[in-house]
């Protein structure tokens, strides 16, 4: 097969992936359910993460998995185990700046937790997103009355793919690392410790 003829085909398959995938906004996002001069009172005692078996799971090495969780920087195995214990501890560490007198507990349960399949890590350019979405909410961790509502919380990450994964892997900045980081900076800016991290971008992918 011509150079040519291979470089077509690539070029085809990659367009017939990114057909599913319309450039689209996405965001971080939360609400301002919690009074910072509140929570700085606070001190999260544990931290309680819930990833529901309902939530559908592939590991499909397609562009886009149609599936609430697509996990696969971590060796094959209960990707529910590996994507709890991501968010707990970015998580804990977002909520590391309450050092108050008021034991607390936070709960996250995650909705969704979509980051990138092997052929569209490797493949694509300038597409591809993490797609993170979890509901969180505080309680008072001695008399678990909730001290804020209920609160969905939107998580979306520019994904590295490509030259732009290597160069960042290079770099120590794997997929496992970009999230926590920053679904810890989304859960300060929540509690009111952390720099406001809300904002959109628009980008092709999931």
């Amino acid at each position: 097969m011509s150079k040519s003829i291979s470089l077509a085909s690539l070029m085809l398959v990659t367009s017939l992936g990114l057909a599913g995938c319309s450039s689209t906004k996405w965001e971080t996002n939360y609400g301002d359910v919690i009074d910072p001069a509140v929570a700085k009172g606070w001190h999260v005692a544990a931290v309680d993460v819930t990833v529901p078996r309902s939530l559908s799971v592939s590991e499909a090495n397609s562009y886009a998995p149609n599936a609430d969780i697509v996990w696969r920087e971590m060796p094959y195995g209960d990707r529910y185990d590996q994507v709890d214990a991501i968010l707990t501890t970015a998580a804990t560490r977002g909520a590391s700046g309450l050092t108050g007198a008021r034991e607390v507990r936070l709960v996250i349960t995650v909705q969704q937790f979509h980051a990138l399949s092997e052929k569209t890590r490797a493949l694509l350019q300038h597409s591809g997103v993490h797609d993170i979405n979890f509901i969180a909410q505080v309680f008072d961790a001695e008399t678990n009355l909730p001290l804020s509502p209920a609160d969905p919380i939107q998580a979306d990450l520019i994904a590295y793919v490509g030259d732009q994964a290597v160069a960042a892997e290079q770099q120590g900045q794997t997929q496992k690392v970009r999230i926590t980081d920053h679904v810890a900076a989304v859960i300060a800016g929540w509690l009111g410790t952390g720099q406001d991290v809300r904002g959109g971008f628009k980008r092709n992918g999931r």
